[in-house]
């Protein structure tokens, strides 16, 4: 599969089989994580590999609770559109991995001065790396964003300086859909990428 296919073939997957991803796998797709792009080669990620079950049912209860929170701000059609969706694989996926930035690494990065938050732009990616090389190896990944990230450093038990940016679900999907999940049930279209570019200034299309 070349660059043009992984990224238009891409998912994000909430149902999984049970087949385990080999260790060797695993280790390719993260080591192309590590092989991302980093504002000063700061290289901030960190990869929590998590199989356990406790943890995991900590994090599903967690996003029970949140789940419930956000369907809140819905009503209606799309109040009922939005309680038939799977959005996350947390206990079925062979795997789940966090992966977290370590805010302090590296000291006085260079290029970092004026905009702190390249490190969390950085570890972006990492996890798009990450996603791209799963899809080409024929694995699933699932970003499970409907988290509350101080309970989630808390279960994961992260330092003060470690900050969990993307909380994924991984392993072989049931299937890889044509199109994106929200696009097939009409929650949301793709936006023409035409109406997104413009010349020299913000709203300029001459």
């Amino acid at each position: 599969m070349d660059i043009y296919d992984a990224i238009f073939k891409r998912r994000d997957i909430r149902q999984f089989r049970p087949t385990p991803v080999s260790g060797e796998i695993l280790h390719r797709v993260l080591d192309a994580a590590h092989h991302a792009a980093s504002v000063g080669f700061m290289q901030p990620w960190n990869f929590i590999v998590i199989r356990d079950a406790g943890i995991r049912r900590q994090v599903k209860a967690m996003f029970e609770r949140e789940n419930a929170r956000a369907m809140a701000n819905y009503a209606g059609e799309r109040r009922l559109l939005y309680e038939s969706l799977k959005l996350e694989g947390i206990l079925e996926a062979p795997l789940n991995l966090c992966v977290a930035c370590d805010r302090s690494r590296g000291g006085k990065v260079l290029g970092r001065n004026t905009i702190v938050d390249t490190d969390l732009f950085s570890t972006c990616c990492a996890i798009q790396n990450l996603w791209l090389a799963a899809r080409a190896e024929g694995i699933g990944v699932g970003w499970v964003s409907i988290l509350d990230n101080d309970a989630l450093s808390t279960i994961l038990e992260l330092p003060s300086n470690v900050v969990p940016v993307a909380y994924l679900c991984v392993g072989y999907p049931e299937r890889f859909p044509d199109e994106p999940m929200l696009e097939t049930v009409g929650w949301q279209k793709r936006i023409p990428v035409d109406e997104l570019i413009f010349r020299d200034r913000y709203g300029c299309k001459g």
